[in-house]
């Protein structure tokens, strides 16, 4: 997509989300931890294939408004490295089942959510295997409803954010006691300017949809249900136009 920030990790997973050809799209196939044999069980992430060349990755735990989950985190990030390396694929959208894009990181665990690291491996990056920034292909949010913590700070290393214009949305990670991930310290600044962002920053205030539109956050706010279909014709647009 073209901006990835200096000093950004490497990407360090490979992955392989495939779907069966069925008419003019491939099916939704339920994508977990990538592992062998592949999970049946996790079903938090649905990707699917359109024509012409749209990928879409939809977070698919709607009874927890799609808390972000380290199975969730395995299967988006596999599926943005297929994306970069797969002709095929020319746009990927990104979004959520049910009335929330992403609530933020999943709490079912208590306390050890951020717990002290324990491995040398740890990293405090949600998306440390691959980034929507390192991706190639354009990746649009269609930020459906709430993004919050993670759900928000992810679609700031996205090419595009269409939004609901009655969406609640933050960056809160500083009332837990943590720095806001994803890079939002490097992201945010570059979409808002720095006097906005250092405000949302280390507030951590909610706004809502068309504030993001207003302040150019997000390309445009949309009555929700009205969100993916706008960036499906722009994926479309932009896969048969480039």
């Amino acid at each position: 997509s073209g901006h990835c920030a200096e000093g950004a990790p490497e990407s360090r997973a490979a992955g392989l989300v495939a779907g069966q050809v069925t008419g003019r799209f491939r099916t939704a196939q339920r994508v977990g931890v990538r592992s062998s044999p592949m999970n049946e069980s996790t079903d938090a992430v649905l990707i699917a294939r359109h024509d012409p060349g749209v990928l879409v990755v939809t977070f698919n735990r709607p009874e927890t408004m799609n808390a972000f989950s380290s199975e969730m985190s395995a299967a988006f990030t596999a599926a943005l490295r297929d994306a970069d390396t797969d002709d095929s694929i020319r746009v990927v959208v990104v979004t959520g089942s049910g009335r929330a894009f992403c609530v933020g990181a999943d709490f079912s665990k208590g306390s050890g959510a951020f717990a002290a690291p324990t491995k040398e491996t740890f990293s405090s990056d949600p998306l440390d295997l691959f980034h929507p920034w390192e991706c190639r292909k354009p990746v649009i949010a269609a930020i459906n409803g709430h993004a919050v913590g993670i759900g928000m700070t992810m679609t700031l290393q996205c090419d595009v954010r269409i939004v609901a214009e009655e969406a609640k949305l933050g960056i809160v990670q500083n009332q837990r006691g943590v720095l806001p991930d994803a890079h939002a310290h490097w992201t945010l600044p570059r979409l808002v300017g720095h006097s906005r962002a250092t405000e949302l920053l280390l507030t951590g205030r909610m706004f809502r949809g068309n504030d993001a539109a207003e302040w150019g956050l997000a390309t445009e706010a949309l009555p929700a249900d009205e969100v993916l279909p706008q960036a499906m014709a722009l994926a479309t647009e932009i896969a048969t136009q480039t």
